[in-house]
């Protein structure tokens, strides 16, 4: 029998936490553990898990961010997969049950994600094209924007050992950033229907904290660049991205006259525009 652990990173939201958790313990298929992560919160975060959710495990650190919160928990965890839960989204009833189905009857794949529905500022809104969700060996597919949703995401705990945790010195994009190591490795198991709700357009989101999120994805694509993992058809495709991506943050940069960041991303773009085949 498989064992799952939910990890719950939460900093400042225990207005959206009990949403989250309700969603957990409504599952047709029961987690065997639950554990939350209060990144160093100042609202009633503790006081909410202790009184309403006692069975749930709750581990306390000084914020450190969602990476480093996301990590202590996976290093708690002994279950053979670990499924990721934002705090201010929610699992439809029957997620654990259709992705266990699927790795169940697939045993090979070591990550499976779904479909998801997408509500902003409490409106239902239709993703556009360039977020469709997709299976198999999806790398390429990860190079413009983060093609998982954490919340989404169900992963065996050995996979960790293998590619590493989440990266804690990326102040956001810390998701793609773990896929681009998965994928490049190995093929991805999809269920073609929606099993969480993902709700955005809240002021805390990272996307709005952060100008210029394509500083973290360049980063990352670095990585996974200097690793020297990379077949020859992969190594292109994110060498060519990554180009483009150094290009727009090099005119934003410009148009906020921000020379620090002028002089990094030119001595980037030379350094491997020669790289090009």
């Amino acid at each position: 029998m498989m064992t799952i652990s939910v990890i719950i990173p939460t900093y400042n939201r225990a207005h959206t936490l009990s949403r989250a958790l309700d969603s957990v313990l409504a599952q047709t298929h029961p987690a065997d553990e639950v554990v939350v992560i209060d990144d160093g919160s100042t609202d009633n975060t503790v006081m909410l898990i202790q009184d309403s959710y006692p069975n749930v495990k709750l581990i306390q650190q000084q914020n450190r961010g969602v990476s480093a919160a996301r990590n202590s928990g996976i290093r708690a965890c002994s279950s053979e997969w670990i499924a990721l839960l934002d705090s201010d989204d929610e699992w439809l009833p029957d997620k654990l049950n259709k992705q266990l189905a699927l790795v169940s009857q697939q045993p090979e794949y070591k990550i499976v994600h779904s479909d998801e529905i997408w509500i902003r500022n409490g409106v239902r809104v239709n993703p556009m094209k360039k977020h469709t969700k997709k299976g198999g060996w999806i790398f390429q597919g990860c190079l413009p924007l983060c093609a998982i949703s954490p919340s989404a995401a169900m992963i065996r705990r050995a996979l960790f050992d293998e590619v590493g945790l989440f990266d804690e010195t990326l102040p956001a994009c810390e998701d793609y950033d773990l896929w681009l190591r998965i994928t490049s490795q190995y093929p991805v198991l999809y269920c073609d229907e929606p099993l969480i709700n993902k709700y955005g357009g809240h002021d805390d989101q990272l996307s709005r904290k952060h100008w210029g999120m394509d500083r973290f994805r360049i980063q990352a694509l670095v990585n996974v660049l200097e690793q020297g993992e990379l077949s020859d058809e992969d190594y292109q495709a994110a060498l060519v991205v990554m180009l483009a991506k150094i290009r727009v943050v090099l005119s934003g940069a410009r148009k906020r006259d921000n020379h620090e960041l002028i002089e990094e991303y030119e001595a980037l773009l030379a350094q491997w525009s020669t790289k090009v085949e």
